[in-house]
């Protein structure tokens, strides 16, 4: 199966999680063929390189961030056209209507198509009136109507960098494919629902955070009301679209899933996949209950103020009241500077160095530590250092540290946000955010009872390696695939599934038989058999670049013909027995023979043949 996998900032370009989780999908279905179509956001992503990809899988980057102006100019009509087209989408995002908008945004794609590209009018004056117009029109918001040419001019800006996937040429090879799989929603999913729209490509959308509630976290100080609430406007209508149009959304969790409904998303086409996580990373802490410091508290993920330390540090200081012997220690993934450093200085005004005696060296009681330093070579290191593990944020998605903590077999306390009840499910201690007293007696509380504690982590570790490994990951996606291309709806251009299968381009020189690009014609006495018996024509003369693809009829005949072979040389194709002389491939879907034999079915022998001739 050819799957098409849509990525915006993510892999292969990213590393951590954020792209983790596709390089293990790829990775653990060889089976298939992955076409890669990734979206960058800056220079530095590319730079920075990309993590090397599989056997099974090929590339084609697209950058959001360069000038993509490709000089061209416009007739009177075409710029008639786009106006109307370009009216209708910003008519629907001020005035939240869903049908203007998706006339708007399919209008704008059609026309990218037919003129190859859209970065000229989407920064033109007629672009930039569009905007007032509808901003300034009854039914927009109060926000929008307070909007300035410097904020249309920023917003127009916007727009289209956030469009560039409508004048992309992805979509001769994206048609093609047997399944778009968007790895995000928003800008990443607007190619599969280009795909969708114009060729009838099921549209498989995945969300571990969702790209609108993203954008409702992101707030830049410098940002005009104005923009803010245009962007959001957009963001709003897209994901609504985009949720109406999938044929299936897979949330990581019931937190994406919840803000998928609310956006109009049927509960019907809404499947959870949990993420992949590599349990083996830790095992050896999970498997050891007993290792770790029992009256150390531990604390691991990105220093930021999502993630409450303020509230932690305050926590820490009742705890220690309590038991003094108690410590704290805080490993940082990564860091905003200025937030580590006022969190650096809380921690030294609520805990002076204490020494044991008038000689000793005095030592903090409360440590930021980094993972990969002699003490905490690794994540697993670092949640081993201690029996409890920690979770203060005040925004949360995925808790992925905490899923983590779960397979080393740690006790949590966490606060309730997002998906934390739903990860844990009853094997860890939750309190509420914000709330630095209810923190301390929770942490107290295991502190005081380690068996309490012991018992809650081996019950968590059970409960992650159930549902949060990297193979019930894969085999969700596995199976979503088939389901997609067994209930999908025919292909307007009449397409069958595995039509073209990437087995079909074998390396070599090849000549198509005239029987697979010649319309059937009354035999002619004077010539030879129509199939195995006429002659194959010889290979064109001359070196060539690089190995052709075979031509589309050639390609379903060696996939669907069970008989069907490569020839030992790579110079041609023969049908297998009882082929069609018009089409095999079409034969063979629509009457079955009433006798398969004991060979296996139409779309795997031709495969396996092309691909062990090409061995």
């Amino acid at each position: 199966m050819r799957i098409g996998l849509l990525t915006e900032g993510g892999y292969p370009y990213a590393t951590g999680e954020a792209g983790a989780w596709c390089d293990r999908l790829v990775r653990g279905l060889p089976q298939h063929a992955f076409e890669l179509y990734a979206l960058s956001r800056s220079a530095e992503q590319e730079e920075r390189g990309r993590v090397p990809l599989p056997g099974n899988a090929t590339l084609r980057t697209a950058s959001l961030w360069a000038p993509a102006d490709d000089g061209r100019s416009y007739s009177r009509r075409e710029r008639r056209r786009f106006a109307d087209c370009f009216g209708d989408l910003v008519r629907g995002i001020c005035a939240a209507e869903a049908g203007p908008f998706a006339a708007g945004l399919y209008g704008l794609a059609e026309l990218g198509r037919d003129q190859g590209g859209l970065y000229a009018a989407l920064r033109s004056e007629t672009a930039v009136r569009a905007v007032e117009a509808a901003c300034r029109a009854p039914g927009a918001g109060r926000a929008l109507q307070a909007a300035r040419v410097p904020d249309l001019l920023e917003f127009v800006d916007e727009l289209e960098r956030l469009l560039r996937p409508l004048s992309l040429d992805w979509y001769g090879d994206l048609g093609r494919v047997d399944v778009c799989h968007a790895a995000a929603g928003g800008t990443a999913a607007l190619p599969g629902l280009l795909a969708k729209r114009f060729f009838g490509v099921p549209l498989l959308v995945t969300e571990y955070g969702v790209r609108l509630r993203a954008h409702y976290l992101e707030h830049s100080p410098d940002e005009r009301p104005a923009v803010r609430a245009l962007l959001a406007a957009f963001h709003i209508r897209l994901a609504a679209e985009i949720y109406a149009r999938a044929d299936l959304l897979t949330p990581g969790n019931a937190h994406a899933r919840r803000w998928q409904e609310r956006c109009g998303a049927a509960r019907e086409r809404v499947r959870t996949v949990y993420p992949g996580m590599e349990a083996d990373r830790f095992a050896t802490v999970g498997e050891d209950p007993g290792c770790g410091d029992p009256d150390t508290l531990v604390w691991v993920g990105r220093i930021e103020p999502a993630k409450d330390l303020v509230a932690l540090l305050h926590a820490f200081a009742e705890v220690r009241r309590a038991a003094p012997q108690t410590r704290l220690r805080i490993f940082a993934t990564a860091a905003e500077p200025g937030y580590l450093a006022d969190c650096r200085s809380l921690a030294a005004q609520l805990f002076p160095d204490e020494a044991a005696d008038a000689i000793t060296m005095g030592e903090n009681p409360v440590t930021f530590e980094g993972i990969g330093g002699p003490e905490a070579p690794s994540a697993a290191d670092a949640y081993g250092a201690g029996r409890v593990v920690l979770l203060s944020s005040v925004i949360e998605g995925f808790p992925l540290t905490l899923a983590e903590a779960m397979f080393c077999g740690r006790a949590t306390v966490s606060t309730d946000v997002g998906a934390v009840c739903e990860v844990i499910g009853g094997t860890g201690l939750v309190v509420p955010p914000r709330n630095p007293k209810a923190l301390a007696e929770a942490c107290l509380s295991l502190l005081r009872d380690p068996e309490r504690a012991q018992r809650l982590g081996a019950a968590a570790r059970a409960r992650a390696l159930e549902l949060f490994t990297v193979e019930q990951n894969v085999a969700a996606f596995g199976d979503t695939y088939l389901l997609l291309l067994a209930q999908g709806p025919a292909r307007p251009e009449g397409g069958i599934p595995f039509a073209q299968p990437p087995e079909a381009r074998v390396p070599g020189h090849w000549t198509t038989p005239t029987w697979a690009t010649t319309p059937a014609t009354p035999a002619d006495p004077s010539a030879g058999p129509a199939h195995g018996g006429g002659a194959v024509p010889a290979p064109a003369s001359g070196p060539e670049p690089g190995p052709l693809p075979v031509s589309a009829p050639a390609r379903d005949a060696v996939s669907a013909s069970s008989g069907g072979v490569v020839s030992g040389s790579g110079r041609g194709a023969v049908p297998g027995p009882g082929a069609a002389s018009s089409d095999p491939a079409l034969a063979l879907y629509r009457e079955p023979s009433p006798e398969p034999g004991p060979g296996p079915g139409p779309g795997t022998a031709g495969s396996a043949s092309a691909a062990e001739a090409a061995a």
